[in-house]
């Protein structure tokens, strides 16, 4: 009579309590706020230093261009020599100039010389009638070296480049920290209801212990029916604790993330909960094949290796430049069209001048060729490591494809283990009312589907962990972390 009367309120708590023990664990409360994978993606986006730190890249690549175009600003120039010596004015030479750097080598130049004194050398003397004041307008143009590319177009070009370098570097890192927080908070989603779980199935064992010694008490239980109950009340309090600590050390973790618009940090709060998830979305070849596409085209290192080829080129095409001679040539009307005076004369080209000539070339070029062959070498090793980059990349996209096709399949398999063992548990508890089994038994298969229920939300965590990898391998992110 008392192990029917055991089996009776065995079977009434476990039906009534334990079938809906993960389905309950998952339903939220609407007095529950969620707090989603996007919100926290939009957190992130504002507040997170290491975000606000990786944009910084694209504002010192901007000036780092800033810096190169300082080469091609407007300079003015003004030399004064001025002598005297025992009441006599030697030499007072004035000099100023206007120069326009352009982007083609012919810098314009406009410019001004007054000359006096009493021991001017013939050279330096200039006509009283035009105040001892000549005009000057001319260019500078190189014939050799220089003519179609020079240090300072080269370096303009680099520091372009490598705004685009920094864009891909941004990307890159921005890319890496929105992947740790996904995984995080799916650690933290799976702590969270793994320990709602665990508190509900630490609840069912309370009541059936309480029930067991109440029926003890009344004659009606056995005593080793009662310790049976009281050792998995024991067991079930001690998951629901370890639990806890998984969920309160995953919070905190996830707390990495968080910060407000002052830079304080915050912590996740303890009425939050993560939002449930519905089925695990499957992802076809054709979008595999289409993050290897995307890869291809659009992932950060390939990226920053097909810039860094880029310079590198331009580097190859500057040292080729310095194999040529220089060859400069400057030109100057003098006092034309305009005279010191203010009047105007027509322009000729053969009277009224000045004209220089520069010319320079190393005989063996040896330190020239040298720097092309370097250059040379480092644009194969660069294109090497990209290509092998390339490889390494697509491998990774198609493993992990592959791992995340077998978790969906072992996240399939695994749902179906675990209401294959509530129907065991059903079964069983069938046969405790039949006087065919007992509540060892009962726990046994209790325990197995206890067990199949927390696999079944890592595994779903593990999915959506993999899910944002697979993203993140491609040089993508997910859609939901886009700003």
């Amino acid at each position: 009579m008392r192990a029917v009367i055991t089996a009776l309120l065995v079977v009434c708590v476990v039906n009534s309590q334990a079938q809906s023990a993960l389905q309950t664990a998952m339903q939220l409360p609407d007095s529950v706020p969620t707090f989603t994978l996007n919100n926290l993606y939009a957190s992130m986006w504002q507040y997170h230093p290491l975000i606000k730190q990786a944009n910084l890249l694209s504002d010192a690549a901007q000036q780092d261009i800033r810096f190169a175009r300082g080469s091609f600003d407007p300079k003015i120039e003004v030399q004064g020599n001025l002598k005297e010596y025992d009441q006599k004015e030697y030499y007072n030479k004035w000099y100023g100039a206007f120069t326009i750097p352009t982007w083609f080598p012919v810098d314009p130049k406009v410019g001004i010389e007054r000359n006096t004194g009493t021991y001017l050398s013939t050279e330096s003397q200039l006509p009283d009638e035009d105040y001892n004041r000549q005009l000057f307008a001319g260019l500078s143009l190189p014939l050799g070296r220089g003519l179609f590319t020079d240090e300072r177009r080269a370096t303009l070009q680099q520091a372009q480049l490598g705004a685009n370098l920094a864009e891909a570097e941004k990307l890159k890192l921005i890319n890496k920290i929105l992947l740790e927080a996904a995984k995080d908070y799916w650690q933290w989603y799976y702590a969270y209801f793994n320990y709602q779980l665990n508190t509900r199935n630490a609840q069912i064992a309370e009541e059936i212990f309480r029930r067991v010694r109440l029926n003890e008490q009344m004659g009606e239980a056995s005593g080793l029916d009662t310790l049976q109950a009281d050792i998995t009340r024991q067991q079930r309090q001690v998951e629901r604790q370890e639990s806890y600590l998984d969920l309160i050390n995953a919070s905190v973790k996830l707390s990495n993330y968080l910060w407000d618009s002052l830079g304080n940090p915050l912590q996740i709060s303890e009425q939050l909960a993560p939002q449930p998830v519905g089925e695990a979305e499957v992802f076809s070849i054709t979008v595999l094949e289409q993050l290897r596409q995307l890869a291809s085209e659009n992932h950060p290192e390939l990226q920053k290796l097909s810039i860094k080829l880029d310079q590198l080129e331009i580097d190859r095409k500057l040292a080729v430049e310095f194999l040529k001679p220089r060859l400069n040539l400057n030109y100057n009307f003098l006092n034309q069209p305009l005279r010191p005076t203010g009047d105007f004369q027509t322009f000729t080209f053969l009277n009224n001048y000045k004209f220089g000539l520069d010319f320079y070339m190393p005989v063996y070029l040896r330190k020239e060729r040298a720097k092309v062959a370097q250059t040379r070498l480092k644009i194969q090793n660069t294109t090497y490591e990209r290509t092998q980059t390339q490889r390494e990349i697509l491998n990774q996209v198609q493993a992990t494809f592959n791992q995340l096709v077998n978790t969906n399949t072992l996240l399939q398999q695994q749902n179906a283990m675990a209401t294959n063992y509530q129907r065991l548990l059903q079964g069983e508890l069938l046969n405790l009312e039949n006087g065919e089994s007992d509540l060892f038994k009962i726990n046994v298969q209790q325990e197995k589907l206890i067990q199949a229920q927390s696999k079944l939300l890592k595994l779903r965590a593990e999915f959506e962990k993999q899910k944002a990898t697979l993203f993140w391998a491609a040089g993508s992110r997910l859609p939901s972390a886009d700003q």
